[in-house]
């Protein structure tokens, strides 16, 4: 291709005349991944706030860079490259100064006798090719960067020269002198440039995208390490450079409100930003190391929020035992597992079953994850006294029908729970226990009265996540007789097909796609209320329960295993404590 089109045209899509956001206009409805409503408010927005219309797509969730790069790619047929294909060492420097790079936003790849190829982000930009052309005197050709990668890939060839690449420790080593204000006043600027800007919604973005739970971002001695939290388990993706670690942590302290200049305590707050067009809440907790600030983001997004029972993965006998406790007209329901286990997700679908005209709910949570419509909900700020025994107090002035309480911790908490049920509160709440049957000698322990107990606990669910397998990859095998017999696995049809992770595009390589319960549900009846008051134990009360017809997490999940759903593996790791 030659220089002219490389610079005013198009390849592999209709040329429009016209501005580049014109051109990009036209390129993305042809390419139908905008429509004319979407773009025109992008468009206006971009006209009042004086940015590319690029920029302003991206920024409101329209569309994700790495959307607009694939998009960009196929319609130009220009290929897109990654943080592997930038070079080891600057090029061009001779040419091509740093701050053109810089405004630019594009860096030169490789070169040769008459060509040279530069990474964009903006690949419809004419006269930054026209540029690069002119000043090697070589034909060029275009590749396309998302800003992340290319920001990442400048701040790692040309760390020695802008300031804004520079991490708050390094600047204040070179001014020794410098009061710590100044210090914080740079920081700020540091973390409010717009190439790191980018990189943290694009750490963001990246992460709603791949399905995360949990953004981690961990100063290491060496390295700045980013890992996901995907259907449970932390992965690798790959970090910015370690010298950007302070302004990307402070970046997202800006976002959250937090006070950048403390830097020794632990701190928490909240972030509220759309991506791809759907409103994502970030909760956001900090906490100092080692090496510097390590932060966790915790992603709630509501459009991916299923509160239905089906869809949790309790089938039809499970839900209907649960609804049976969940009905009855006072008493205590708890859920129970380790963190991470779904539990409040459980909860809040029964309060959705349970948010009727006639029924007065509120709720007291630390946080507060989901705002559910028609419900009260309160957050525990421990700073001014509110705590949960306090708002439960103030809650039974309030006339409530149904309250929960994010987790029982404590004594005084308990026995204002087991007082609200005695006087005819439905009460929902939590405990961190393996097993159902652990539930009441907890709660025992903790020191409720066991006469108390009997009269007002209705049931227990303990639950666990997990992985379900990628249905595109699934492996199926035929299990060993004696797997079969070991595992006690329950299969109607011989010989009994399980099926194991594998591995695609689709699932990111890991054979499992999405997350599943899988729940033991105890209700409390009269055999197990005389046994409580003997003082027997949890193993006495669970061989009770199962009798009764109760089926174990473990049973629950190698029903889910014979039907394809999940791997053994994956039951027996997140049960094998159980």
């Amino acid at each position: 291709m030659s220089l002219s089109e490389q610079s005013t045209g198009v390849t592999g899509a209709r040329h429009c005349d016209g501005s580049e956001d014109e051109t990009l206009s036209h390129l993305l409805l042809d390419a139908g991944v905008l429509t004319e409503a979407a773009l025109e408010r992008a468009r206006h927005l971009a006209a009042e706030s004086g940015e590319r219309l690029q920029t302003v797509l991206t920024r409101l969730g329209l569309i994700s860079e790495r959307d607009l790069a694939q998009t960009l790619s196929r319609q130009l047929e220009i290929p897109i490259v990654g943080a592997a294909d930038f070079p080891a060492e600057p090029l061009l420097e001779a040419q091509l100064g740093r701050d053109f790079l810089k405004d630019a936003h594009l860096i030169p790849l490789k070169e040769d006798a008459g060509a040279v190829t530069i990474a964009m982000v903006r690949p419809l930009d004419p006269y930054a090719v026209a540029a690069v052309a002119f000043a090697t005197g070589k034909s060029v050709h275009r590749a396309i960067a998302s800003p992340a990668d290319l920001d990442a890939a400048f701040a790692r060839l040309y760390a020695g020269t802008p300031p804004d690449f520079r991490s708050g420790a390094e600047q204040t080593r070179s001014r020794a002198n410098d009061n710590f204000s100044d210090d914080i006043d740079r920081l700020k600027d540091i973390a409010s440039e717009a190439p790191v800007i980018r990189l943290v919604n694009h750490l963001i973005t990246r992460a709603v995208e791949a399905r995360a739970s949990d953004i981690h971002i961990e100063p290491m001695e060496n390295e700045l390490r980013v890992r996901y939290r995907i259907d449970g388990v932390l992965q690798h993706v790959e970090s910015p450079p370690r010298q950007l670690a302070s302004a990307v942590i402070s970046r997202i302290k800006i976002m959250a409100k937090l006070n950048i200049a403390e830097r020794r305590l632990a701190q928490d707050g909240r972030i509220g930003m759309a991506v791809r067009g759907r409103d994502i809440d970030l909760r956001v907790a900090t906490t100092p190391t080692m090496h510097g600030e390590a932060v966790v983001l915790r992603i709630l997004d509501r459009s991916h929020l299923k509160l239905d029972f089906a869809e949790l993965g309790f089938e039809d006998d499970l839900a209907a035992s649960f609804r049976d406790i969940l009905n009855r007209p006072y008493g205590i329901m708890l859920v129970t597992g380790p963190t991470g286990s779904g539990k409040t997700t459980t909860l809040y679908t029964a309060l959705i079953e349970l948010n009727t005209p006639d029924r007065k709910i509120l709720s007291i949570e630390d946080p507060v994850e989901y705002q559910l419509e028609g419900i009260n909900q309160v957050q525990v700020k421990p700073q001014i006294g509110l705590s949960f025994p306090a708002a439960l107090r103030s809650f039974l002035r309030h006339d409530p029908d149904v309250m929960m309480i994010g987790e029982i911790r404590d004594l005084e908490t308990a026995q204002i729970a087991v007082q609200a049920a005695l006087t005819g509160h439905v009460i929902l709440s939590t405990l961190h226990t393996n097993d159902a049957a652990s539930a009441i000698t907890r709660l025992l322990d903790m020191g409720v009265e066991d006469y108390l107990l009997t009269s007002t606990i209705n049931g227990v669910a303990a639950q666990r996540l997990v992985r379900l397998l990628c249905p595109a990859c699934r492996e199926p095998y035929e299990a060993m007789p004696e797997l079969v017999a070991r595992l006690g696995l329950d299969a109607e049809d011989w010989p009994v097909r399980l099926y194991r992770a594998k591995g695609c595009a689709a699932c990111n390589q890991t054979g499992y796609k999405g997350r599943n319960a899988i729940v033991e549900v105890l209700p409390i009846n009269e055999a197990i209320r005389r046994a409580i008051l003997k003082g027997t134990d949890s193993n006495e009360i669970t061989g009770l329960a199962k009798a009764a017809g109760m089926r174990s997490m473990h049973a629950h999940g190698m029903m889910k295993a014979v039907a394809g759903l999940t791997s053994i593996e994956e039951v027996i790791r997140v049960t094998r404590a159980v």
